[in-house]
């Protein structure tokens, strides 16, 4: 192991102002549906409910925006989609605290489609300031940060909510990423190795068929496992926590949760030979599993749940590496941004399939429902690569 690998990276020109600039923009990204939600409940006196409806609206247009403003930028470049889909998200969000519900929810979802993905975008200047045999310690990198945030943020936030209001931490938001579109788009960091062909016309762009093939496909999926693993790990805790009457050690759980996520993501970024994305999930999966015999007091959580948060940015990272390697130059942003859209899926399916499993079992269940679920969509990965791959050779 050596800490010179992460010394290189980030003395690449560029690529260390890029890293902390993203880090920075997409902070407010980590309580954007919580604020909605909040404001819902407490500024209009809405139902859990109508705040989780909004939420879902909301995660729908970022499902559907990713991919699409990620489309817009391989054809047009990054200036003119900044520029307009940062004008109108920041529209979006200064108009949420003045509207009534019905048209909330259209707003929020309008803030999520046009909302340019922080997480994507990064991944893509990484891809263009760093060469392929340096990638795994640079995305490891961005992804550490972006655990980081969701530690510091939703803290943040809650005590500005507290302090103040959710109106004013949703204007704040607009506020802050409208600063942060203006600053994009005047650094406008490259998203294409000079070195790569650049598809500016349609005709030009690779067809759907020959990069929507079986190994993207299963990587997309199994990132979709881990986020699922990851969220149904989060509510099983809480749930658990709270059957205990313990719920005021969760932060501290959380905390050493992501601390192990973030050290294993930094031995994932240095070592020689890391393992496999396949094997780092499964095994991310099956660590959890065992989690089922120690729910009796928060500290045996506490302990019994690092293993599995060890591989969990390694999991993350490993999957940003494989995408990048597979996503052609023209197509590459739309590629992330379906990255952004299977990790909602994966985040999505896992609080109502869990939750269920919570309900109708127990609390601990949830850990073996968030197991088996990521189990579940990884085995659907290595099923369509087999099947995607015999057509293939079939025809």
């Amino acid at each position: 192991m050596s800490f010179r690998k992460y010394q290189k990276v980030l003395a690449i020109p560029r690529v260390l102002p890029a890293t902390l600039f993203m880090f920075v923009a997409g902070l407010p990204l980590t309580i954007m549906t919580l604020t909605l939600s909040l404001h819902v409940l407490n500024e209009m006196g809405r139902s859990y409910f109508d705040a989780g409806l909004v939420a879902t609206a909301t995660a729908l247009g970022f499902a559907v925006g990713s991919p699409l403003l990620g489309r817009m930028m391989d054809r047009h470049g990054l200036r003119p989609v900044v520029a307009v889909c940062g004008a109108l998200s920041t529209i979006a969000w200064v108009l949420l605290p003045l509207v009534n519900y019905a048209l909330f929810v259209g707003l929020a979802f309008a803030a999520g489609l046009f909302t340019i993905p922080t997480g994507s975008l990064s991944r893509q200047f990484v891809a263009s300031l760093v060469p392929e045999d340096q990638r795994r310690p640079a995305y490891s990198l961005t992804t550490m940060l972006m655990e980081l945030s969701f530690v510091i943020t939703p803290a943040v936030g809650i005590l500005l909510i507290t302090a103040y209001s959710a109106t004013a931490v949703l204007l704040g938001i607009g506020i802050w990423r409208a600063l942060s579109y203006a600053a994009l788009y005047l650094l406008n960091w490259p998203i294409r190795h000079p070195d790569e062909i650049v598809a500016v016309t349609e005709p030009a762009r690779p067809k759907l068929r020959e990069w929507l093939n079986a190994r993207l496909i299963s990587v997309l999926l199994i990132s979709s496992g881990a986020l699922f693993v990851m969220f149904g790990t989060e509510l099983a805790l809480i749930a658990v926590l709270r059957e205990n009457g313990e719920l005021a050690y969760t932060g501290y759980v959380i905390a050493a949760m992501s601390i192990a996520s973030i050290a294993g993501g930094f031995v994932h970024g240095i070592v020689h030979r890391s393992w496999s994305l396949n094997r780092l999930a499964v095994t991310m999966s099956l660590l959890l599993l065992p989690v089922v015999f120690f729910d009796q007091v928060w500290w045996w959580l506490l302990l019994a749940l690092l293993p599995t948060n060890l591989l969990c940015t390694p999991t993350l990272a490993a999957s940003s590496e494989a995408i990048a390697q597979l996503a052609p130059a023209g197509v590459r942003g739309q590629v992330m941004g379906l990255q952004d859209s299977a990790n909602r899926m994966g985040q999505t399916l896992s609080m109502p399939l869990v939750g269920f499993a919570i309900d109708s079992l127990s609390p601990a269940m949830g850990f073996v429902a968030a197991a088996c679920g990521g189990l579940v969509l990884i085995a659907i990965a290595a099923l369509c690569k087999l099947l995607i791959a015999k057509s293939t050779q079939t025809g």
